[in-house]
């Protein structure tokens, strides 16, 4: 088994140069989520705002994102994978930097919501470009991609609060500069397509949703990303730590769901079906969230509650991203933008909703809310396992679809 585990490690790591020029510039996609995690307290101390404001940085960015996803792949399928990349790393890059250069708390929120969109643009089609063009298989593509995801996760706090230990500024101006090397990454190192894509209608996405093992997993993620979103986005609030400080937290944070989503969820997955460990991971969420609203006022405690909380959520991203992929014989970039749409309006919710629910009760009320969000996740799962079945079988290997293609042609 350990050979197994090497050779699949062999596998991810041996990929052509384009497929690690978009993983590359996924990483720092996926750095913007976290970048303004560790800064939120001295954006609500410097522009006057209130922790619920502070909090709608979080909010614009997704919401933007999730109602954009739902049209990306009707734009990719028309314009091409590399221009559509391109657009929302240049509007990443603008609307960061705009961010950076603003004078009030509201001109934030509103570039933030535009780096939403660039963000959905580049998100969506790189998940659908990293499967197509990855060597190994599905299976070996989504590890990559979640592996970019959990690293760009872990670095952006980090940058954020080494940047904001300086200016709440700096974290905004750093991300338009690695955007840009990004853009330029795609640029040198991602080749024209060779064959030019089928135009995906409107509806598309939309129609997805009508699927019933999308449905049920578009359903799970909306409840799950409630709970991801508190964890994330509402903690640096009862830490109250500097900046620096909470960098390094939502980093061991990151560091935990990155190793998790590349080496713990497929060995799971290999022993069980993956809708039993969507469930049992969800309940191990709940009761992560339940300990860290119980220690709230214990700084350790609620740290040590953070790192465990990315160990689980790297499982569950890994897992219910596989899951997405294979539920369905929908174009992958259609799978993907729809179910990411709900997932990110998911996110978009907690965010204020945890602020408003810590003022008008206890800051540990938004943990336990956030616990019974994880657990309607995993009723939802439970329930709909029968819609679900495809998704317990193995994913092929790139051979194995090979195998099945010349079949179905001859």
């Amino acid at each position: 088994m350990a050979g197994h585990q090497s050779a699949g490690l062999g596998a991810v790591l041996k990929q052509p140069r384009s497929v690690w020029a978009v993983a590359f510039a996924s990483v720092i996609a996926f750095m913007g989520i976290g970048l303004v995690d560790p800064i939120l307290p001295a954006i609500a101390a410097d522009l006057e705002a209130t922790p619920t404001e502070a909090e709608m940085l979080f909010t614009s960015y997704l919401v933007v994102t999730g109602v954009a996803m739902f049209f990306t792949s009707w734009l990719s399928s028309r314009i091409g994978a590399k221009r559509t990349l391109l657009i929302g790393l240049a509007l990443i890059v603008a609307f960061a930097l705009a961010a950076g250069l603003s004078g009030n708390v509201e001109s934030v929120i509103g570039f933030r919501a535009g780096w939403g969109l660039g963000n959905a643009l580049f998100i969506s089609t790189a998940l659908a470009t990293i499967v197509g063009a990855a060597s190994g298989g599905t299976s070996t593509a989504i590890i990559l991609y979640e592996a970019a995801l959990g690293l760009g996760i872990a670095i952006g706090p980090l940058l954020g609060g080494l940047l904001g230990s300086w200016s709440w500024r700096g974290p905004f101006f750093g991300t338009a500069v690695l955007m840009a090397v990004g853009f330029i990454a795609i640029v040198v190192l991602l080749g024209k397509e060779e064959t030019k894509p089928t135009p995906i209608k409107l509806s598309a996405p939309f129609k997805a949703l009508g699927r019933p093992a999308l449905a049920v997993l578009a359903a799970t993620a909306l409840f799950y990303n409630i709970a991801f979103f508190v964890l994330l986005a509402y903690t640096p609030f009862p830490l109250e730590l500097p900046a620096l400080q909470l960098g390094f937290v939502f980093f061991g944070w990151g560091i935990g769901l990155a190793v998790t989503s590349v080496l713990v969820a497929p060995v799971l997955t290999a022993r069980m079906p993956r809708t039993r460990v969507l469930w049992m991971t969800l309940i191990l969420l709940s009761l992560d969230l339940i300990a860290a609203g119980l220690l709230i006022d214990v700084k350790a405690g609620l740290i040590v509650c953070v790192i465990v909380g990315g160990l689980i959520l790297g499982i569950m991203n890994t897992v219910l991203t596989e899951c997405v992929m294979e539920a369905t014989d929908l174009p992958r970039s259609v799978a993907s933008s729809s179910y990411s749409a709900v997932r990110f309006l998911g996110g978009a919710v907690a965010p204020p909703v945890a602020s408003e629910l810590a003022k008008i009760f206890t800051p540990s009320v938004p943990y336990y809310a956030a616990a019974g969000s994880a657990l309607v996740a995993m009723l939802i799962v439970l329930l709909g396992r029968k819609a679900l079945a495809r998704v317990n079988a193995p994913i092929e290997s790139e051979l194995e679809e090979a195998e099945a293609i010349a079949i179905g042609e001859s």
